[in-house]
């Protein structure tokens, strides 16, 4: 059998091998040179240690990696899992080694020639619901080699959350009633929330003032008050205190309005709701249909200081204060929160069922505040009619069961020829 003998240039023969080494392993001049510059630049520890072991590992593999004999029968593997494994040490190594820093002389250099990577806020214009708009601001850096840069700051934005209005309406089967409580849905759609509406029936939960809150698009919640007597001088008043129950028991947070299914109100006047901080009161007007005329009564203010109080209705001027039950609000923290408010006793607040007809107002708001130092007068000045009270009553006439009919009307005038 021949054997192939592999012969080595000339260049290899003349040049000595120590102790079986490798022909890498001994550096020329140039890499030395190369070295040593490296060298001078690398004054971490990490850097040196980094080096030292470059050279071990290129010393202890450069045999096996790149020897010129030819491996052995069942060797072939060994050569590329060194490679392998030397390029993946110093891939890690290289990661551990700290990033250059750029020094004043390059910063120089690259400004003059125009580059800029410095990352700058883009301009900030925040605009909220009622269209303001945060201004801009602009501030101006030292000037630092022959340009200034701007930089955007955005100003603070604080976010004052709105406060919540729980509206309490008191309904009752009648003509006008789903005519009534789709048109005050109507309107509380509107609002911005939080708001909550409480309403309140007798006796039981009728299914069709259910389906009409659920189609509302409100938050509400449907009660039914405890107490069924009609003795009352006011159907409202065991309504209105079951309302005030469920707020007291479970501690709501909010405006409290006595918001009748039968009025007519702004949208206005839901916003100068969330402007009250403790009681909260406004002129009012009314239709008295047996009277033919409109009565007009509510507080008189210097801003919103109360100095008095306007009525044109005779009947009612010995009340305290003069005002409809749905021209005042207040906060509800005041139902289960006396020491907040300091007030001098903890006995619930409720309207009173015994008082004359007419007083159920004062005889409520005396036991919210003590006077009109107390009270606030919205909006500023108390110049503005913000709901209007209708008393709109059919008691004798026949209706079908939700306006809806069952057969065909009778023909009364036919067409004639």
């Amino acid at each position: 059998m021949a054997s192939i003998r592999r012969t080595l240039s000339p260049a290899f023969k003349d040049r000595p091998h120590l102790n079986g080494g490798s022909p890498f392993s001994v550096q020329s001049p140039s890499s030395q040179k190369s070295f040593s510059a490296a060298s001078k630049y690398s004054s971490s520890p990490l850097v040196s240690a980094f080096t030292a072991f470059a050279v071990a590992v290129r010393q202890f593999v450069a045999g096996a990696l790149f020897s010129q004999r030819a491996p052995r029968k069942g060797q072939q593997w060994r050569r590329p899992v060194f490679r392998c494994l030397l390029f993946f040490f110093l891939g890690f190594l290289l990661g551990l080694v700290p990033s250059g820093h750029v020094g004043d002389d390059d910063a120089a250099i690259r400004r003059s020639h125009g580059f800029n990577f410095d990352i700058k806020p883009p301009h900030v214009n925040v605009q909220f619901d009622g269209g303001d708009q945060i201004p801009k601001r602009r501030e101006e850096e030292e000037e630092e080699g022959g340009r200034l840069d701007d930089v955007v700051a955005a100003e603070e934005v604080v976010v004052v959350p709105r406060k919540q209005v729980i509206v309490v309406t008191p309904t009752y089967n009648r003509v006008f009633q789903a005519y009534f409580l789709n048109r005050v849905a109507q309107l509380l759609r509107l609002v911005p929330p939080p708001l909550l509406w409480i309403v309140v029936e007798t006796k039981a939960a009728s299914p069709e003032t259910a389906e009409l809150l659920r189609k509302s698009g409100v938050m509400y919640r449907h009660l039914v008050s405890g107490n069924n007597s009609t003795s009352a001088k006011d159907r409202g008043v065991y309504q209105r205190n079951t309302a005030l129950e469920h707020i007291e028991r479970h501690k709501l947070d909010g405006i409290v309005y006595f918001g009748d299914d039968d009025n007519i109100y702004s949208l206005d006047l839901f916003d100068s709701l969330r402007e009250i901080n403790r009681f909260g009161t406004w002129p009012g007007a009314m239709l008295a249909p047996s009277k033919n005329k409109a009565i007009l009564e509510g507080p008189v203010c210097n801003g919103s200081q109360i100095n008095g109080w306007h009525t044109n209705d005779k009947s009612k001027r010995l009340r305290r204060f003069h005002v409809d039950m749905s021209g005042f609000a207040f906060n509800s923290t005041i139902l289960w929160d006396p020491k907040r408010w300091r007030r001098p006793t903890s006995s619930p607040i409720r309207q009173l069922d015994s008082v004359k007809e007419g007083f159920q107002e004062t005889t409520f708001i005396e036991q919210v505040v003590e006077d009109e130092s107390q009270m606030e007068g919205i909006p500023a000045g108390c110049s503005k009619v913000m709901n209007w009270h209708l008393h709109l009553q059919a008691h004798s006439l026949v209706y079908p069961i939700g306006w809806q009919l069952q057969k065909n009307l009778d023909v009364v005038l036919p067409f004639s020829d």
